[in-house]
C-alpha cells in the first residue's frame, strides 16, 4: 500500500532537485526520506528519480507519476484546509516564500511573533527575490511586491499603497551632491536591481499630473534587493527601494531621500496563493497579523 508521506517525500525530491534538500523541508532525516521513495518505487515497479551523490532528476516514468501525485497532495492540503476552516483552527504547517530584504529585517522578526501567539504553527521560510511557480513549487504563500501576472492566482493586499523612494547615504550625498531634477540622475551611479534576469533600469517617477520615465546608469546591479540596500547604506551610489524596506533607515538617518517632491513606483505588497482552497484559517490569521504590522510600520 502506498503512503502519503512516501508520496509527499517524492513531489519534494522533485522539486528541490535531491533528497536531502526535501528530507530537510520535510523535518526528517535524509535516510528516512530515502527509505521513503525506495518504498514508493517499490510499490510501483518502477524507478522514480535518477539519484546522485548531490542531485536528482526525474525518470521519464517519474515525470508522468509527478503530476497524479503532486494531485493527490493538493487535493489532501484542500480537505485538510476545509476541515480546519469548519473547525476555525489556526495551527499546523505553513511554508512560505518572502523577498531578500523585506524578509531578512522585518518579517522573520515578525514571524517570530506570530509563532509566539499561536505555537501550533510549524512556519517552512524561504528566502530570495526570484518568482516562485505557485502551481508548481510545494510552497503554501508568497510575500511578493507588484501584482501578480498571473490573473488565476490569489493576492491579498498587505501593503497595497507601498511605493519606492529613491534614496542615498548621507556620505554618499556629501561626495556626489544630491539631484535636483530627474534630469540629474544621469550624472549619478545608480544602484540597480535585476529580477528574473530583467534589469530594472528606467525608474518611473510622477509629479501628480505627470509621468516620467527615467534611463539609468551605474556600476553596480544585483538580483538580491538586500544587496542593494547595503550598497546604498556604504554610500556606493543612489537606490530606488521600496519605502518599506528602507523605512528604517530614512528615519535613522542612515539613508536621505533625494527628490521627495516625486511620487515614487507604485510597489504594493500582496500575499499570494494558487488557490482560495488554501485560504485556512492558519493563513488568514496570518494575512490579518502581517496585514496590521503594515500599516503600524507605515502610519
Amino acid at each position: 500500500m502506498i503512503k502519503l508521506e512516501d508520496l509527499r517525500i517524492f513531489v519534494s525530491a522533485a522539486d528541490n532537485g535531491s533528497l536531502s534538500a526535501a528530507a530537510r523541508q520535510l523535518d526528517m532525516a535524509p535516510a528516512v526520506a530515502s527509505a521513503g521513495l525506495k518504498r514508493l518505487e517499490a510499490e510501483l515497479g518502477t524507478r522514480l528519480l535518477a539519484r546522485s551523490t548531490r542531485s536528482s532528476r526525474l525518470t521519464q516514468d517519474g515525470e508522468c507519476y509527478l503530476q497524479y501525485a503532486r494531485n493527490i497532495m493538493e487535493q489532501l492540503d484542500a480537505g485538510n484546509n476545509a476541515l480546519a476552516q469548519g473547525r476555525g483552527v489556526i495551527g499546523g504547517a505553513v511554508s512560505l516564500t518572502v523577498p531578500s530584504d523585506l524578509g531578512r529585517n522585518i518579517l522573520l522578526n515578525w514571524l517570530d511573533e506570530f509563532q509566539l501567539r499561536y505555537p501550533g504553527v510549524s512556519l517552512q521560510v524561504r528566502i530570495g527575490d526570484h518568482v516562485t511557480d505557485m502551481f508548481r513549487s510545494p510552497v503554501t504563500l508568497a510575500i511578493r511586491y507588484g501584482v501578480p501576472a498571473d490573473s488565476s492566482l490569489v493576492a491579498l493586499p498587505l501593503a497595497p499603497s507601498n511605493r519606492r523612494v529613491l534614496c542615498a547615504s548621507p556620505a554618499y550625498f556629501a561626495a556626489h551632491g544630491r539631484p535636483a531634477k530627474l534630469s540629474d540622475l544621469s550624472d549619478h551611479n545608480c544602484l540597480r536591481y535585476a529580477l528574473s534576469d530583467s534589469l530594472h533600469d528606467r525608474w518611473t517617477f510622477h509629479d501628480g499630473e505627470d509621468v516620467h520615465v527615467v534611463n539609468v546608469r551605474g556600476n553596480r546591479s544585483s538580483d538580491d534587493s538586500e544587496v542593494v540596500r547595503r550598497w546604498a547604506l556604504a554610500g556606493l551610489g543612489l537606490a530606488y527601494k521600496s519605502k518599506i524596506d528602507v523605512l528604517e533607515d530614512l528615519m535613522s538617518g542612515r539613508l536621505e531621500a533625494a527628490l521627495p517632491e516625486f511620487g515614487g513606483e507604485e510597489a504594493p505588497l500582496h500575499m499570494v496563493c494558487a488557490h482560495r482552497t488554501m485560504l485556512s484559517p492558519t493563513v488568514t490569521a496570518l494575512r490579518d497579523f502581517l496585514q496590521l504590522r503594515m500599516e503600524a510600520l507605515l502610519a
